[in-house]
């Protein structure tokens, strides 16, 4: 298929300004400013059904939609706080076809008349970050971006913001505390960022992933009904998904939505390094439910809902694969001791359930673990996923449950021998004297503060 997002692989240089242009950039802004109405601009996006790429799939014109028309001021804000592992497709995106994603917000911004677009970069993309503010002043003096935007009357400015390497600050509300110069927390919603109160200076906000809004000046150029012969009707559009872990052909993928994960591993990846089998897939990252690789799985449509009826969730389509080999307690412990480090520490649920499930781990690794281990692996988890502010407790629940249900006999292999296979793992994820019990408190296992 030709690209829609990843444009670089078929036009070289697009990320400079005069080429994008030569290519049809910044078409989509025009069009949105000189041709049609701000509402007219967020019904083509609501008929598109474009659902957000950063992991919810929330409709983005329905989100651009609850902003009220009457507030004085508005911001949109890119989130480019890409830190799920696993996950790279929004750097490709702003190193390679940076204006791409500058259009799309700036369509976002007019849409819902914002005074500014804030691009919210991870920390570690402080050289990409100055790169990307070049590209926002090439847009500023043909006046694509700033005061009396195509002679509109209308002025947005486009800033770029570096965060700290926070992963919790992937979450909306963190990432605009955040931005205020606020903890990289969560909020308490309502109200949300759309409303008043809710947003960036407590002003409505859209917040955006960078691949959804790099898919809005094809929808406005193209139209909606063009944007829908893409995908299925329920997850239209193409989606990048990021192939990585033990695949031949790691990399950026962009497909339309629908593909199956056969197709998507075995005809475009490559398949599995070194010829082994395929042994477990993480759809979305560290975040999402463990699939086994069953036939079953193997031929579902890679579709928000679809790959949700599995019991896990497609999120960005950050695909690890996992062959036979790989050890899923390990891996498990892994991706844990991942949310203990990141957990922000303001709800006590996430907080004390992610630390006491890395001290589980820590001991199993050691070949020190006990029944009482693995029984508080199923209840632990289960008083973190729906009682916290962000989705983190439920990510952090995610790859224990998952892997404790599916590979019970690879947990009880580590409870029956004193040889733990991997105790170097061990001694790298705490601290913690080792010569402490590390019971779970009473009060921590019965969802207890």
């Amino acid at each position: 298929m030709t690209h829609i997002l990843l444009r670089d692989l078929d036009i070289p240089d697009i990320w400079q300004f005069d080429t994008y242009v030569a290519n049809g950039g910044y078409e989509g802004l025009k069009k949105a400013v000189q041709e049609h109405s701000p509402q007219e601009v967020i019904q083509i996006v609501l008929e598109s059904n474009l659902r957000g790429r950063g992991g919810a799939g929330f409709p983005a014109g329905r989100k651009w939609s609850f902003i009220p028309q009457d507030a004085p001021i508005k911001y949109v804000t890119v989130n480019a706080d890409e830190s799920e592992p696993g996950t790279f497709k929004d750097r490709q995106l702003l190193e390679k076809n940076p204006h791409q994603v500058i259009e799309g917000a700036m369509i976002a911004a007019y849409a819902i008349q914002a005074a500014g677009v804030y691009i919210y970069c991870r920390g570690e993309f402080w050289d990409l970050a100055h790169a990307l503010e070049e590209r926002i002043e090439e847009a500023r003096q043909a006046n694509l971006v700033g005061e009396n935007v195509l002679g509109s009357g209308w002025t947005c400015d486009v800033y770029v913001h570096l965060g700290a390497g926070a992963y919790i600050c992937g979450e909306e509300s963190a990432l605009l505390n955040s931005l205020q110069g606020l903890l990289g927390q969560p909020r308490v919603r309502p109200p949300f960022p759309a409303q008043v109160g809710g947003g960036l200076y407590y002003h409505p906000t859209v917040v955006n992933n960078v691949e959804t809004l790099a898919n809005v000046p094809w929808i406005l150029v193209n139209g909606a009904d063009e944007y829908k012969k893409i995908g299925t009707p329920q997850s239209p559009g193409p989606k990048i998904f990021c192939m990585s872990g033990h695949v031949a052909k790691p990399g950026n993928y962009e497909l339309p939505l629908g593909i199956t994960f056969r197709e998507l591993i075995f005809e475009h990846a490559g398949g599995i390094r070194d010829g082994k089998e395929l042994k477990a897939i993480l759809p979305s990252g560290a975040s999402g439910p463990v699939l086994v690789a069953t036939d079953e799985v193997l031929d579902t449509p890679l579709t928000y809902e679809d790959v949700a009826a599995l019991g896990s969730t497609l999120g960005s389509a950050s695909i690890i694969l996992m062959d036979e080999d790989t050890d899923m307690v390990w891996a498990a412990a892994k991706m844990t001791h991942f949310f203990k480090h990141e957990s922000c520490g303001k709800c006590t649920p996430c907080r004390e359930g992610t630390y006491w499930l890395d001290r589980i781990y820590e001991r199993l690794l050691r070949g020190e673990g006990t029944q009482h281990d693995l029984d508080m692996l199923h209840v632990v988890p289960k008083q973190m996923a729906p009682v916290t502010l962000c989705a983190l407790g439920e990510f952090a629940a995610n790859p224990v449950l998952s892997t404790v249900t599916q590979f019970p006999e690879e947990y009880e292999r580590y409870i029956q021998r004193s040889d733990a296979p991997h105790p170097e793992m061990a001694d790298t994820m705490s601290t913690v004297t080792r010569g402490t019990t590390g019971e779970v408190p009473e009060a921590v296992a019965e969802g207890g503060a």
